[in-house]
């Protein structure tokens, strides 16, 4: 029987984060992972180059029951704390749109860096290992871990088995598992940041468009919709691209989604010019303007004016930048890149993650309900609460 100080559950980016910090105050850490191999959807994530942080991660870019949980976490280790270490492992990044940081090489580059971090911190890591059961213990040693390594004692134990996102990547639920078993409230998970699927009539109208890519804004959100200006895709199934991802995770089902086709343009003005011309050839131009040839054919196919007096024109351009379409379902989690949902954060304490019902039981990474924006948002979660949990077990 080995008796630990710390065992982390999971060898993702909050898991790793955790050992290192932990391991850096010279407790005894082992990390657990049921994969072959250690940091699996890091390798796969940006495109296999790891958009690692976003520079301008902040607690507004998160979705929470409690919208102000993550601010104590990401205030502890900010976007400048892993880029420093990002660079002090002589790594190459970039900066793409909006605050996105890449490496410049390979996803791998990150995940070795958390390996010599984890070594010279003394961490021990057992990938391959599955965990039959998480129990509490008496004594010191405060929980009985049965695994296929054997049978571990514990004094802490630290849950950052991810979310339910891309199951053939070996997803579980076995982290919400763990806090239902000991009395923690589950906020109900959803795929987020997930392409969505049109409803049989829109199919019919727009999926043969596959392919065709514009730049929208979108916005989802029952009360104060929150909107996103990106590329929107239509797919042979429905809608997708980064402004689609980032609404679907404020999107509920049975509600609509709002697209503005041509931000901050108005597209009728050429018509509306003394002596222009009024006609379906005219408005196709200046539909053109804004939205891709075969998209634009097809709106104008579908929502031609209904005459050509300045107020069907009026009508006709609010209709471009209010395209409510309710979708009818999402392609769930094979394709969502995050779990919105989680285990509930009025459990946990803000500043250490730690239950607040069972001493030594901490929860990091995607199985809180914390949920981030696209573009490296999770990613700083992951480690924020992960160095959070770190420096406190």
């Amino acid at each position: 029987m080995h008796t630990i100080d710390v065992v982390v559950l999971g060898a993702g980016a909050a898991g790793l984060m955790c050992a290192i910090e932990a391991g850096r105050r010279s407790r005894r850490v082992l990390v657990l992972d049921h994969a072959d191999r250690i940091g699996k959807k890091i390798l796969i994530s940006g495109g296999g180059r790891c958009n690692f942080t976003n520079v301008n991660a902040r607690a507004e870019n998160f979705l929470s029951a409690n919208p102000h949980f993550a601010k104590s976490a990401l205030a502890r280790f900010t976007p400048a704390d892993i880029i420093a270490l990002v660079e002090k492992h002589g790594i190459k990044y970039h900066e793409k749109t909006l605050g996105q940081l890449f490496c410049d090489r390979s996803a791998q580059d990150i995940v070795t860096m958390l390996e010599r971090e984890c070594k010279d911190a003394g961490v021990r890591i057992l990938a391959g290992t599955t965990i039959h059961s998480v129990a509490s213990s008496n004594g010191v040693a405060r929980f009985l871990l049965q695994t296929s390594a054997g049978t571990i004692q514990a004094t802490s134990v630290v849950v950052a088995t991810g979310g339910l996102s891309i199951p053939k990547m070996g997803a579980t639920s076995f982290g919400y598992q763990i806090a239902e078993q000991f009395g923690l409230n589950i906020v109900p998970c959803r795929p987020a940041l997930v392409p969505l699927v049109f409803n049989p009539e829109d199919t019919a109208r727009w999926c043969d468009l596959s392919g065709v890519s514009t730049e929208v804004i979108a916005a989802a959100g029952a009360k104060r919709p929150t909107r996103f200006r990106e590329k929107m895709l239509i797919t042979h199934r429905g809608l997708s691209g980064p402004a689609i991802l980032q609404a679907s995770s404020y999107w509920h089902p049975g509600h609509t989604i709002e697209l503005d086709l041509a931000p901050g343009t108005t597209l009728t003005g050429p018509l509306l010019a003394r002596n222009a011309r009024r006609d379906l050839a005219s408005a196709l131009a200046a539909l053109r303007a804004a939205l891709p040839t075969r998209m634009a054919e097809r709106w104008l196919e579908l929502h031609p004016p209904e005459d050509w007096t300045n107020a069907s024109l009026a009508k006709f351009e609010t209709g471009l930048h209010a395209w409510r379409i309710t979708p009818a379902g999402t392609e769930g989690y094979a394709k969502a890149e995050v779990t919105a949902g989680g285990v509930d954060t009025a459990e946990l304490d803000a500043k250490t993650m730690e239950s607040r019902k069972v001493a030594g039981l901490y929860f990091i990474g995607e199985v809180v309900d914390v949920t981030g924006w696209l573009g490296g948002y999770n990613f700083q979660w992951a480690w924020a609460s992960g160095a959070s949990a770190g420096r406190a077990v």
